[in-house]
């Protein structure tokens, strides 16, 4: 089969890792639709190996990593030049695979949908899942508290070693926002921050106290269905926003800003990424799965079949 070209503006790109995100289910559904055929995964690393007529912003040689463009798992993928970040020297490509997503989703969060302040209590639901590490972290690095919900007390130890302040066993709270609002003196908080969506939506706003913020980011267990927008004015003029990452680096210049920020949180050890699960090509299925049985916390990573194979071979060696 003939390769394929760059068009104009476009890059090729040798694929060394892939992020595996939920994101990626939802495509999969058809919960955000694309045109069909369509090549799953829409964050990656590599190496660019051919430029197409007008590309400035990259050249062939040059370490990049990129973000909801659609088409990472492959060994090769064709990128929009303009949406590939170069990457410094002492980032790896998996780090890259593993970060760039979710850290700058974590970063327009605690930035922008709820700029986080010192002394802030949060939630954050999934707090031991690849996103909710991060965001725990980050909440942390800047002065906030975290409340965290996990499945087991296995992931709650992994959110506490994040940073987490408490973590509640979501499987034993008979009611999760009263038990908030214990672990907080009695109060409503000021933010929550919400990816898993129609199993949490209820509680996350009954843990809001008066003019607090729920920032619905993801829908890990299923859409939320519709709701009388009066629930807001009658749970105390809260206010509801469904953010999205692309809105949010729309902007070249804002997604090279969000990714530098990313990486010197990385550099400083502010985010410490966690990469769990390692899945050959021919396995994308198998890390789907996975994800949606919530067997896996921290990253999961695609990489080329061979690639797997080596660390295979080098564990058991």
């Amino acid at each position: 089969m003939d390769q394929p070209l760059p068009g104009p503006g476009e890059a090729i790109v040798e694929v060394a890792a892939a992020g595996v995100n939920f994101l990626d289910v939802y495509h999969r559904e058809g919960r955000y639709s694309l045109p069909l055929p369509f090549t799953p995964g829409a964050e990656g690393a590599g190496t660019v190996v051919e430029v197409g007529p007008g590309v400035a912003d990259v050249a062939v040689g040059d370490r990049v990593g990129w973000v909801e463009i659609p088409g990472t798992y492959a060994e090769r993928a064709v990128v929009d030049s303009s949406r590939l970040v170069p990457l410094p020297d002492d980032i790896g490509f998996e780090t890259a695979a593993a970060v760039l997503l979710q850290g700058m989703t974590a970063h327009y969060l605690v930035k922008d949908a709820y700029p986080v302040q010192g002394g802030d209590t949060v939630l954050v639901h999934a707090a031991a899942g690849g996103m909710g590490l991060l965001l725990t972290q980050l909440i942390t690095h800047l002065g906030g508290r975290v409340i965290g919900t996990t499945s087991t007390t296995a992931k709650a130890e992994l959110a506490k070693r994040a940073g987490a302040a408490e973590v509640i066993l979501s499987s034993a709270a008979d009611d999760l926002a009263a038990e908030v609002k214990r672990l907080n003196g009695g109060q409503g908080l000021p933010v929550v921050f919400d990816g898993v969506g129609a199993h949490t939506f209820d509680a996350s706003l009954a843990s809001l106290r008066t003019r607090g913020h729920l920032v619905l980011f993801g829908a890990a267990s299923g859409a939320v269905p519709p709701f009388d927008p009066m629930r807001l004015a009658h749970g105390g003029s809260l206010t509801l926003i469904r953010p999205s990452l692309g809105d949010f680096i729309a902007d070249r210049s804002e997604l090279l800003r969000r990714a530098a920020d990313v990486f010197e949180w990385v550099r400083s050890k502010a985010l410490e990424v966690t990469v769990t699960g390692r899945y050959a090509l021919s396995e994308a299925a198998r890390a789907h799965s996975d994800l949606e049985a919530r067997r896996t916390t921290g990253k999961l990573l695609v990489v080329p079949d061979a690639a797997a194979l080596g660390r295979r071979e080098e564990t058991q060696s």
